[in-house]
Parts: C-alpha cells; sequence; structure tokens
C-alpha cells in the first residue's frame, strides 16, 4: 500500500480526476514533446462526459501552453475503455505524429500511463487490509498513529503539517469569499452565511451543526470555484476532513500534533478503500468519494478521542456503510449540486458515526474490509448513469441550460 503522500495532494480543483490528474499527464507529455508544434488530445468516457463541467479542457490547454492544443471530447468510443477516465495524446511535428501516450485517471489526482507501470509509487506498508494492520498492531502492542510511523518514517509529521496548513487556510479563504460560483447554475456561495448567521438561543448541537457545515461548505465552494484545496480522498469529496478536523479542534483545544495523528489514521483509511476498492466517482459513485471521506473523518475522530483500535474501526466501517450505493449526479458536470451540501452532510455524518462507535463497538458484525468490498461491487455493479457522466439522477432530471 502506498504512502499517505499519494493520498493527501495539495491543488487546484474542482475535480482530482478531471483536472488534477490530466493536467499532470499533460505536463509529463509536453515535457517528452519539446519539438512538438501542436497538440492533440482525445478525452472518453466518463471523463468526456463531464469534462466541459469539470475544466478538464482548461486544465489541459493551461499545462500545454503557449503550444497549440486540439482538444476533442469523445463521448460514443467504439472501443472498450480501459478506465472511465481514459486519455490519449498525440504529439505533430512538421503534419507528422512523433509521439503518443495513453493515460487513465484513476481518481485522487492519480494518473497511470499505459506501458509505465513502473512508474508507480512503491509500497510503504506491507500490510493491504485493516483486518492485517489491526491484528499487526494488537501483537505489537502499538495504535494505528504508531504503526503509520513506523511504515513512512518520522518525516510523515512534517508533512501531514504542511497538509493541514493547506486545509485550513482553504476554510478561511472559503468564508471569506462571497458571490455566485461559474457554470450557469447561479449556486450562490453560502459559507459565510452559515458561518455568521447565528440562531436564536442556539443550542451546542445546533452551533455543532452550523459551523462543521461552514467549514464544509467553504473547502467546497473553493473546490468548485478552481480554488487550492486537499484531495481527502478526492477534490470532491475534500471538504469533509478539514471540516470536521478544524471543529473539534477547536472545541477541543487539541494541539496540531493530536489532529495530525487523527489526519494518518484518516489517511490510513482512504489508502484502505483506494488500495482495495476505488477513491474515483468514475469508477464506483459518489459512495467512492464522499463515502470515503465520511469514512475517513470518522476514523480522525476515534484517534483524536482516543478510541482504541476496534472502535476506530467501527466508527469508519459505519460511516462507509452507509453511504453505499451514493450515486455521483452532478449538474451539468459542475461540483456544486449535489456535492457542496455532500460534503456537509457527510462532515455531520462523520461525527455521528464516531457516537455509534463509542457505544456500539462490541456488537459490531460487518468488519471495515467487508463494507469496502461491497463498496467496490456496487459501484462496479451501478449503472454508468450515476457514476460522474451527469447522465442520471439530479442531473437528468434538473432541468437547465448549462
Amino acid at each position: 500500500m502506498k504512502s499517505l503522500k499519494e493520498l493527501y495532494k495539495v491543488g487546484s480543483g474542482p475535480s482530482s480526476s478531471h483536472t488534477m490528474g490530466p493536467e499532470k499527464a499533460a505536463r509529463i507529455f509536453k515535457s517528452e514533446n519539446e519539438r512538438a508544434e501542436r497538440f492533440k488530445v482525445l478525452i472518453y468516457g466518463s471523463l468526456a462526459k463531464t469534462g466541459k463541467g469539470h475544466m478538464t479542457d482548461k486544465a489541459i490547454i493551461k499545462a500545454m501552453s503557449p503550444v497549440p492544443t486540439e482538444i476533442a471530447f469523445i463521448t460514443n468510443a467504439d472501443f472498450i475503455l480501459p478506465h472511465p477516465n481514459t486519455i490519449d495524446f498525440f504529439a505533430y511535428k512538421d503534419g507528422l505524429q512523433i509521439a503518443t501516450m495513453r493515460v487513465v485517471s484513476v481518481g485522487g489526482g492519480d494518473i497511470v500511463i499505459e506501458g509505465r507501470e513502473e512508474m508507480l509509487a512503491s509500497d510503504v506498508y506491507k500490510q493491504n487490509t485493516f483486518t492485517e494492520i489491526a491484528k499487526f498492531c494488537k501483537e505489537n502492542n502499538i495504535c494505528l498513529s504508531e504503526y503509520i510511523e513506523q511504515c513512512e518514517g518520522k518525516e510523515i509529521w512534517d508533512f501531514l503539517y504542511v497538509i493541514w496548513g493547506s486545509m485550513k487556510h482553504s476554510i478561511s479563504e472559503g468564508l471569506t469569499a462571497t458571490g455566485i460560483l461559474e457554470g450557469g447554475l447561479n449556486v450562490e456561495r453560502k459559507a459565510q452565511l452559515l458561518y455568521n448567521q447565528r440562531y436564536i438561543d442556539e443550542s451546542p448541537v445546533m452551533r455543532e451543526n452550523r459551523l462543521v457545515c461552514a467549514y464544509a461548505f467553504a473547502v467546497s465552494e473553493q473546490n468548485a470555484a478552481g480554488g487550492t484545496i486537499v484531495t481527502a480522498p478526492t477534490c470532491g469529496a475534500s471538504g469533509v476532513m478539514p471540516a470536521v478536523l478544524l471543529y473539534m479542534q477547536e472545541k477541543m483545544q487539541a494541539t496540531d500534533e493530536q489532529i495530525l495523528r487523527a489526519m494518518a489514521v484518516g489517511g490510513l483509511i482512504g489508502n484502505l478503500v483506494k488500495q482495495n476498492a476505488s477513491i474515483s466517482g468514475a469508477k464506483c459513485g459518489c459512495q467512492g468519494e464522499v463515502g470515503t471521506a465520511c469514512s475517513m473523518a470518522s476514523a480522525a475522530l476515534g484517534e483524536l478521542f482516543g478510541m482504541d483500535i476496534d472502535q476506530i474501526e467501527y466508527a469508519a466501517e459505519v460511516a462507509l456503510e452507509h453511504h453505499l450505493g451514493l450515486t455521483c449526479d452532478p449538474i451539468c458536470g459542475l461540483v456544486q449540486i449535489p456535492c457542496i451540501e455532500r460534503n456537509a452532510v457527510a462532515a455531520m455524518r462523520a461525527i455521528n458515526a464516531v457516537s455509534l462507535a463509542h457505544f456500539l463497538s462490541n456488537t459490531r458484525k460487518i468488519t471495515f474490509d467487508l463494507v469496502v468490498k461491497t463498496m467496490y461491487e456496487t459501484g462496479l455493479n451501478m449503472s454508468s448513469d450515476y457514476r460522474e457522466t451527469a447522465e442520471g439522477g439530479l442531473a437528468k432530471l434538473y432541468r437547465v441550460e448549462c
């Protein structure tokens, strides 16, 4: 299993698979073809169907600049795609094709270049399931964050400190921004309103819901606007972890060190889903994105609250289990409706999952590994209309000119 450094990435929204991944691939192809006079890029599958709304073309053109680049969205490819997010790059000089490269954007900003699988990052974890990890930790009398440090090295804390700073910055920026998000849906930024709109005789529970939602909206709106966020595990689900952790840090007066250890455990959960299933909305629907983010946040809170390994597993399992079947149906292919609200709902659900785990972990029947397997099978069996193609659900039934 790969490092947490391959999971948490700082980059520009609105989509890790649609903007960060393709932009990364474009930069690689351009650097390898400096003699090229022009480029052509063919974008297929789910990536093509929502590429305009997700700014895929803009990300690629930006990376290829100043070389002229022709982009075509192929929504009806007559061959079997290796992945719903497939891209072909072509380079030309003197009217002749001089190079090609096929890339799949697998989610979370990661790409796989066909024929270059050896370029993938090396594994740093020997264990690949939660069951294996829990067994190792119990045999060696260590907690999950200590296990992560053993595998990653002490430098992981410096990395996570930078990531935490980026998460907090995305919240602070989102809370100060107002106006209408671009794209044609006329979605108004609401984070600042939620943050400032205190209720009369506001109860502690209502205040918690309002602030957690405000923080989640702040990051998700930044993402929708193409701002800088952290994949946790993806751009589309980037609001859940920061919202939950910042609120709890403020409430508990937790130190940054405690937050970093919570982030590490949350990241471990995200890595397990990425290893054994998928965090790609094009592959598994939104259960793979926001469902995983909710599971990560629940596990992170479990660590922050000092829960044992079984309780943390139960929190992560509950959070993911109750996102099973969640579709990815972005209206107009934009990461706005229902994506922004969905991050806020998942953040609140993460807190609820931890509460259940505190009381009921000794009664659980379903393991985290089993629910990850279930999520993956559910995603593969889900109609492609509900996997980031904007052809089903709200994207189909909400009629609006984009």
